[in-house]
């Protein structure tokens, strides 16, 4: 976006002066078309370019942007002996919904194009707003179910282990739900969410069944883990919005510690009351492509119903997927490392995700964020969970550690993928709207 929005603004758009549009009207559409972009998860980066292609589109060239996770600012000088008028908005609520975020996409870009004047585009920021999402609330909390039990499968889980994971997440998620509608914080909802899968692993060790609980486990994690945010965290630091970067990997540490504690406490309960519970094991059961393969998508397939992406796009997501688990697990059974075969997979999903989106002019992540689900480190965040849980720290924080590790290989292989494409297939700059070159700080 940052580039293409640009571009438009400075050729495409009918010239503008400042005298023809109000101007607190222009910067109140440029902040509240940040506030949705940012709310769905988009890089500061990208929402940064979209706030200068409205303000540009309407005559208001000399206008700086300032994004952090939780406030939008813009301010905007007539000339150099004017006094700037600055305006903010508080990003307060956020939602997983691509949809919309498609939506907004296309409006800019409507907008950078001169097809819009002023008071078209508050009537359709208006309208994307009052949009409901695609999917009702039963399809959202079964597709919650299908990430767990494909995730199970993913990881050796049989038919018992898949429907007793799409039961605990199921049954976690509702229950974080009910917490949400009485205001308690999002720490509190991961903590609660992540205990049935737990509490009926533990179950399924003491019936001694002959199954593999710890899937079910993971199952879960795969339903809970923040990946979109993780990226986006990833993404912000990697472009220099620092101050959001943190703000973001702060949230995801957050949610993380509340999901290791949520399983931890059942664990240890568990173990506390004789269950024997075993810390060692592969997470790697012997290959099955073929089950695997449709495994991964029906998880992407999931995971792209549950951040709303639209109904014509879930086939692409759900194909993401399998490719990228398809060449994490060639990479892996060649013996390369999970973290390198992770990266990979990722960067190359990234990259087909932004020439997907420039393509279709649109943002990149109903194309990224499900296909990279089935890679999320649920395995090895639960093996260092039992660790802490049973006492064996060097190894609990091990397996936290390697889960980081994978966290972060995948965060920069999308971000790597997305920079890549900008290389394959380049879009025309305009002077004075560049990219700022990166500068080496040689430690000061």
């Amino acid at each position: 976006m940052r580039v293409r929005l640009r571009a438009h603004s400075a050729h495409d758009a009918p010239e503008k002066h400042e005298s023809a549009v109000s101007v607190p009207r222009v910067l109140d559409l440029a902040l509240r078309t940040g506030e949705l972009l940012l709310a769905s998860g988009e890089s500061g980066e990208d929402v940064e370019a979209a706030m200068l292609g409205v303000t540009d589109a309407y005559g208001l060239e000399r206008c700086t942007p300032n994004v952090t996770f939780t406030l939008l600012t813009v301010s905007y000088q007539p000339s150099l002996v004017d006094p700037p008028m600055t305006i903010q908005r508080v990003v307060r609520r956020r939602v997983a919904d691509f949809t919309r975020l498609a939506a907004v996409h296309q409006l800019v870009e409507d907008i950078t194009t001169g097809e819009l004047t002023l008071e078209d585009a508050y009537h359709g920021l208006v309208e994307i707003r009052r949009n409901r999402h695609p999917y009702p609330r039963w399809l959202v909390l079964v597709a919650t179910g299908m990430v767990a039990t494909t995730a199970s499968v993913l990881v050796g889980g049989g038919v018992t282990v898949a429907v007793a994971a799409f039961i605990a997440a199921v049954v976690g998620d509702s229950m974080a739900q009910w917490m949400a509608k009485h205001g308690v914080p999002e720490f509190y909802q991961f903590v609660l969410a992540a205990m049935p899968a737990a509490a009926i692993a533990v179950g399924l060790i003491k019936a001694d069944i002959g199954v593999a609980p710890y899937a079910v486990v993971t199952g879960g994690l795969f339903a809970l883990l923040p990946g979109r945010a993780l990226v986006a965290a990833v993404q912000d630091g990697l472009t220099g919005f620092y101050l959001t970067a943190s703000a973001r990997l702060l949230e995801v540490f957050y949610f993380i510690v509340g999901i290791i504690c949520g399983v931890a406490i059942m664990l240890y309960a568990g173990s506390q009351l004789g269950v024997d519970l075993n810390v060692e094991g592969s997470f790697f059961p012997a290959s099955d492509p073929p089950v695997q393969i449709v495994a991964a998508l029906g998880l992407s397939l999931a995971f792209a119903v549950l951040v709303q992406v639209r109904p014509e796009v879930l086939p692409v997501a759900a194909a993401g997927g399998a490719v990228s688990w398809s060449i994490f697990e060639s990479l892996r059974i060649a013996g390369a490392a999970p973290i390198l075969a992770t990266a990979v997979a990722t960067g190359v999903v990234g990259l087909l995700g932004q020439l997907l989106a420039r393509a279709g002019r649109t943002s990149a992540l109903p194309y990224v964020i499900p296909a990279i689900g089935p890679l999320l480190p649920g395995g090895a965040m639960y093996q260092g969970m039992l660790g802490l849980a049973l006492g064996h720290t060097d190894r609990g924080w091990e397996g936290l550690i390697n889960g980081a590790g994978l966290a972060l290989a995948l965060a920069v292989g999308v971000n790597l993928g997305s920079e890549v494409a900008r290389f394959v297939l380049p879009l025309p700059q305009v002077a004075g709207r560049e990219r700022r070159a990166a500068k080496r700080t040689r430690g000061f």
